[in-house]
């Protein structure tokens, strides 16, 4: 397979991929400033088309550079699950989204396009998680909370309970989100504030 986006999340993909004995052929990067990352050759865009009979997944944390890129190439994208990542029964995981290490999922979760679940973070039941999303490493989300497209919930947060966290919307590190979350919101601390709205 080969990833888009030679960078620090590259590598922890390219590990996910190794996790599940997956050889990741080449890194594509618009400015690559190397020819080699972790081993694995770095190419231009231009170079794309020699490698059309492989899987892709797009290995950048930006959840608005993702969604560019997923609407600008007609590749076919997979899903990487990392081998201690634990699924549980009942699961949705749709094309383009990284499971992450140490990561737990309970049952009838269902997860969109092009989502990163990052280390140790755990979903609980029934939960909604939509396209372009990034739950960052040991958050917590409890069960039957909604998070739409675009949002990205910080290290450590925590949503209780039936929560809906619209589109497009930031969560800080640590917040504990208690109370409905809007489109485009930026929420901190404990418990969660909105302290401006993204243009």
């Amino acid at each position: 397979m080969c990833l888009f986006g030679a960078s620090g999340h590259g590598k922890v993909v390219r590990d996910v991929a190794l996790s599940q004995n997956k050889t990741i052929k080449v890194f594509f990067d618009d400015s690559p400033k190397a020819n080699l990352l972790n081993e694995t050759p770095i190419l231009p865009l231009s170079k794309l088309n020699n490698f059309l009979d492989n899987s892709f997944l797009i290995s950048i944390g930006s959840n608005e550079i993702r969604k560019k890129i997923s609407n600008k190439l007609n590749v076919s994208f997979t899903t990487l699950i990392h081998k201690t990542a634990v699924i549980a029964t009942n699961v949705s995981i749709l094309e383009g989204t990284v499971i992450m290490a140490g990561t737990t999922i309970n049952t009838d979760v269902n997860i969109g396009k092009h989502t990163i679940i990052n280390t140790a973070a755990v979903i609980e039941h029934d939960c909604s998680i939509g396209d372009f999303v990034h739950i960052s490493p040991n958050a917590t989300i409890t069960g039957n909370v909604s998070i739409e497209e675009g949002t990205h919930i910080g290290a450590g947060a925590i949503v209780i309970p039936n929560i809906k966290i619209g589109k497009w919307a930031i969560i800080g590190a640590g917040a504990v989100i208690i109370s409905d979350v809007p489109d485009f919101a930026t929420v901190v601390g404990n418990p969660g504030k909105i302290t401006k709205y993204k243009k």
